[in-house]
């Protein structure tokens, strides 16, 4: 496996960044990554061979307001999502309870409750 993927994946000149063939444990990082580095009003094509719908529920989550998510093709083969960026997004420094998710930011309490409540049902 090319542990170098990450820096090989860049949006050509068409916008298009393809993540058809990035394993799914890095995807939403190096696609968050290069959504967070884009300048205000700036945007890239997402081309995924599947429907990105928990990537949005992760862009709602964590930036609301911050971004536009407009579905260009929707499959069966590929799906296009063009994602725009609304405005600066500022690092989060660390939690104090030390709890994070993939991105180092901090998870809400009443999400960590919920999520305490499923898993106990």
């Amino acid at each position: 496996m090319n542990t170098n993927m990450q820096n090989e994946i860049v949006i050509g000149p068409d916008r298009v960044m393809d993540v058809r063939p990035i394993p799914c444990s890095i995807k939403h990082k190096l696609i968050i990554r290069t959504w967070l580095e884009l300048p205000v009003g700036d945007h890239f094509v997402l081309l995924n061979d599947h429907d990105p719908v928990p990537l949005y529920y992760q862009f709602s989550a964590q930036w609301p307001a911050a971004f536009t998510w407009e579905h260009l093709v929707r499959g069966p083969e590929e799906f296009r999502v063009k994602i725009t960026k609304l405005k600066q997004i500022e690092p989060q420094s660390p939690p104090a309870d030390g709890i994070k998710h993939d991105l180092g930011q901090r998870i809400p309490a009443k999400t960590r409750i919920a999520l305490t409540e499923i898993e106990a049902a």
